[in-house]
């Protein structure tokens, strides 16, 4: 690296230019960037890159629901949820989205996960991840349990298997903070399915 540095001692952002052009740093939005593939050891993590990129937020919706296995598709588009304004960020690594979500029902269903190459994280439980999906699609109306259910399985592809192994008193909590009714069907819902299970 030193052979790259020296002709732009204390010019930073020359450095940075020139490092850019090269391919060993990836430029993410002004002043975040990865290193290119060949510094790299591992991919770059999406959930952290999502984290850094617009904070305060947390990754969910889609993505998270296939990171959990809810839905059968891969997804490409990393989405978030914030307390501030919507964003998108297109970027050489990929597309990041950022949906706004009240204040009272952030903080709720949020997971920490951490390791050694990358720290820590903040992903959405899988029962918030869903439920930000759900209040999200702002067309569907409001919902019985029975076409809630059809709606799961069949619009989302939700694994129902899954589905019915959630925390329904965490779901409540989201529906309270939300003040959802869908989301309060769901918590139902499941509860149902446990006790004729």
């Amino acid at each position: 690296m030193e052979n790259i540095l020296n002709p732009y001692v204390g010019n930073v952002n020359a450095k940075i230019s020139y490092m850019v052009k090269k391919g060993e740093l990836i430029r993410l939005k002004k002043g975040v960037y990865a290193f290119g593939e060949e510094y790299r050891s591992a991919p770059i993590d999406m959930i952290s890159a999502a984290n850094i990129l617009y904070a305060p937020s947390y990754v969910s919706f889609e993505y998270a629901l296939s990171y959990y296995g809810l839905i059968p598709e891969r997804v490409y588009e990393v989405t978030s949820a914030t307390m501030r304004m919507k964003k998108e960020f297109d970027t050489p690594v990929g597309r990041f989205t950022y949906k706004s979500i009240p204040l009272k029902a952030y903080a709720i269903g949020i997971d920490w996960i951490y390791d050694d190459i990358n720290g820590g994280k903040l992903i959405a439980t899988a029962e918030k991840a869903l439920c930000d999906k759900i209040r999200s699609d702002r067309g569907i109306g409001r919902l019985s349990q029975s076409k809630l259910e059809t709606y799961l399985a069949y619009d989302l592809r939700i694994d129902m298997d899954l589905l019915y192994a959630l925390d329904a008193g965490l779901i409540s909590a989201i529906a309270a903070a939300y003040r959802s009714s869908n989301l309060q069907n769901l918590a139902k819902l499941i509860n149902k399915r446990k006790q004729s299970a």
